[in-house]
């Protein structure tokens, strides 16, 4: 399939997965013409990879753990990176999240003051 079918059936912009294929994610096989020829696996990657992000976890962290996350469930096999990569990115959602709260406290702190 053509990369504007493959953005249109996983939702992910053609920008996107040109950045991915930039960085390294994505290895399509290309046709005599040049153009990219993306199939069933790729998309499944594709897939792998919208998951990882909705979960917060930033691009480094995802090129740890893909050839670790078997599906989108997310069913992995550990691979030797993947206690330390979970673990620094579960403090810094932790960090995300403290920062969120203090700001809700500030915010709310201010509205108790105009009633």
């Amino acid at each position: 399939m053509k990369i504007g079918e493959l953005s249109h059936r996983s939702g992910i912009s053609v920008r996107m997965l040109r950045y991915y294929e930039k960085e390294g994610l994505l290895q399509p096989n290309r046709r005599e013409s040049g153009h990219r020829d993306y199939g069933e696996a790729e998309e499944q990657l594709v897939r792998r990879i919208r998951m990882l992000s909705t979960a917060g976890l930033k691009l480094k962290a995802i090129k740890q753990l893909l050839p670790c996350v078997l599906n989108e469930r997310p069913d992995f096999e550990p691979c030797s990176v993947v206690h330390a990569t979970l673990k620094r990115e579960l403090c810094a959602i932790e960090q995300r999240i403290q920062c969120l709260q203090s700001s809700q406290r500030i915010l709310a702190g201010y509205l108790g003051e105009l009633s």
